[in-house]
């Protein structure tokens, strides 16, 4: 007779437990408490989450910047919906050792009988964590969870928060942990892990030559019966590689993974998930608890956090490519100290509310709407004039010689975020030459950069990787990589700085 598992798993929640849309101030079918709506709660189903949860929403900074609670309010919502595990993901250790274990210890104050483990077997040194955990189900199933995360952690975070802790490789303790519930019988084998794929998981192709990644090779040399992966924020489901059984929730709770396991009586496992959407329920538990919370936030939210020396409003989007912006600029000031690099690129949201100048977080998080992170990589001037010439091709000319925006950034889709702001050289493109050939001049602090002279340079974690048309980065040394969301490195520019003067530079210059 067949027996049955039921799985909801999320991943990568970072801090947004409540249906917020931040930057509009409205509700939003979203969020853990709406997700947390769907889970039935039984003696055969098991609530996981694959880590990045204390980080990352205008909620999790005011609570960790501007209030005592801290890691009490995050561990109540998580007890809340009803986890059975979790592991953790690299921003969960971004406050530091202390109230990391703070909110661990406050889980497991609060579990019930089916407790809330914390399983990260590879992080050594932190209290209330666990390499494994065995579940005996109602039908008599015995389920064994293992938790890993990146070991990437120690090359993103500073090392006062992760202090006292060592990071081992995560695959080799996946595999270790595995034969360690084999040997207890288990009937399904579970790897809850904060990480991603470094091949393509339809096509096998690679993505990342980085050991930051390596949910492919899990399946390809492990036979776990159920990889749950996170990190990169790549939604899918009903994925089977190498019978491995895969998937991968989006982030911000947007959705989570509803998994159907099924074990029959020759032992064999098989799976079918699927991204389910959180709705527009909000269980009255959470509601109580986050109301008052979240309009303390709301205060918080649109509250001046500093100056600007001139207001930032966001022209048309082909005016700020001929003419520069200075939203671009301010972001890339943000950048350019939050880095230490040469230079900074940027880019602009296809629509963004801009600033006054008295500056809020809410302005922020409405005018930096991409959940990108910052990385800094070294490139000389072959790169950029390959990346200059990239942006060149967002002009082109209608039938009367008017200056346009090229359909290529119209279609298939609106990109022009695919437009890049570069800040630290001053660059000439000249439209009136052919395309290739439109870069005549790249000046780094007066003078002509010369070929052999390499720059470091900040961008996105997303252009990095080579996305939008400008792959040639993608194989350039990276030199650094930080693990705060932009949006939040803006926030805390801000809030050091308070008075603030924008850079009034115009770095490119548009002939036609």
């Amino acid at each position: 007779m067949d027996r049955k598992l039921t799985i909801y798993f999320t991943s990568d929640i970072h801090g947004y437990f409540s249906p917020m849309d931040y930057a509009n101030n409205c509700r939003a079918a979203s969020g853990l408490a709406n997700c947390a709506a769907n889970f039935t709660h039984d003696r055969n189903t098991l609530i996981l989450d694959g880590g990045d949860t204390l980080q990352g929403s205008p909620f999790t900074y005011w609570l960790y910047s501007r209030t005592e609670e801290k890691s009490l309010i995050p561990a109540r919502l998580m007890t809340l919906a009803g986890y059975s595990c979790i592991t953790l993901g690299n921003h969960d250790f971004n406050y530091g050792v202390k109230e990391l274990e703070r909110f661990l210890g406050e889980l497991e104050e609060l579990e019930d009988e089916s407790g809330v483990w914390c399983l990260c077997a590879n992080v050594e040194g932190l209290r209330h964590n666990a390499r494994y955990a065995i579940h005996h189900l109602g039908n008599g199933l015995t389920v064994g969870v293992c938790g890993v995360t990146s070991q990437f952690v120690p090359n993103w975070e500073k090392p006062e928060n992760i202090e006292g802790l060592t990071f081992a490789d995560a695959f080799e303790t996946a595999r270790e942990v595995l034969a360690e519930m084999k040997a207890q019988k288990v009937d399904i084998t579970i790897c809850l892990y904060h990480g991603g794929f470094e091949n393509d998981v339809d096509t096998g192709r690679p993505l990342s030559k980085t050991l930051e990644n390596e949910g492919w090779r899990i399946c390809q040399e492990l036979d776990y019966d159920i990889l749950l992966t996170g990190h990169q924020h790549m939604p899918f489901a009903d994925k089977c590689v190498n019978g491995t059984w895969t998937c991968q929730p989006p982030d911000k709770a947007r959705q989570y993974i509803r998994m159907d396991v099924t074990v029959d009586d020759e032992g064999r496992v098989t799976a079918h998930s699927e991204l389910c959407e959180p709705g527009n329920v909000t269980p009255e538990a959470f509601t109580e608890l986050l109301e008052p919370l979240e309009a303390e936030t709301a205060k918080f939210l649109d509250t001046p956090l500093g100056h600007l020396d001139t207001a930032l409003r966001p022209s048309e989007p082909l005016d700020r490519a001929l003419n520069g912006s200075l939203i671009a600029n301010f972001f890339n000031q943000v950048q350019l100290e939050a880095s230490g690099a040469d230079i900074s690129c940027t880019c602009l949201a296809n629509t963004l509310r801009g600033f006054s100048e008295d500056v809020t977080v809410r302005d922020i998080v409405a005018s930096y709407v991409f959940p990108n992170t910052l990385k800094t990589i070294r490139v000389d001037r072959a790169v950029l004039t390959k990346a200059l010439e990239r942006s060149a091709d967002y002009f082109a000319f209608d039938e009367n010689g008017e200056i346009k925006v090229s359909d290529s950034f119209l279609k298939p889709i609106v990109a022009h975020f695919n437009f890049d702001f570069i800040a630290g050289i001053e660059a000439t493109i000249d439209l009136r030459k052919a395309p290739g050939e439109r870069v005549t001049s790249i000046l780094y602090r007066g003078e002509e950069l010369p070929e052999d002279k390499t720059l470091t340079m900040c961008l996105n974690n997303y252009r990095a990787s080579g996305a939008g048309g400008y792959e040639f980065y993608a194989d350039c040394e990276t030199v650094r990589e930080q693990p705060e969301e932009i949006s939040e490195l803006i926030i805390n520019y801000v809030d050091r700085h308070r008075d603030i003067v924008v850079d009034k530079t115009k770095w490119l210059k548009v002939l036609y």
